[in-house]
């Protein structure tokens, strides 16, 4: 007998309930940058110069901030 109970919390449970949180999160910062994709893009043609430069910035920042998610980085 391993000595595990119920209701004991493995280190695998640990490690399976940080990539669930992580992929969450993930999918959640995608979803963002998608909603601020549509809300900008038919803001482009009378945006003050570097308006848009910012947007593409900020959805870049979003999209590496999600692949870290799932790559194991905090």
């Amino acid at each position: 007998m391993s000595g595990f109970r119920p209701g004991d919390v493995t280190d695998e449970m640990i490690q399976a309930m940080d990539t669930a949180r992580r992929q969450g999160l993930q999918k959640d910062l995608r979803a963002l940058a998608a909603n601020i994709r549509a809300d900008a893009e038919g803001r482009y043609d009378g945006a003050e110069p570097g308006w848009r430069a910012g947007v593409e910035w900020t959805l870049l920042w979003i999209e590496n901030t999600a692949s870290q998610l799932t790559e194991g980085r905090p």
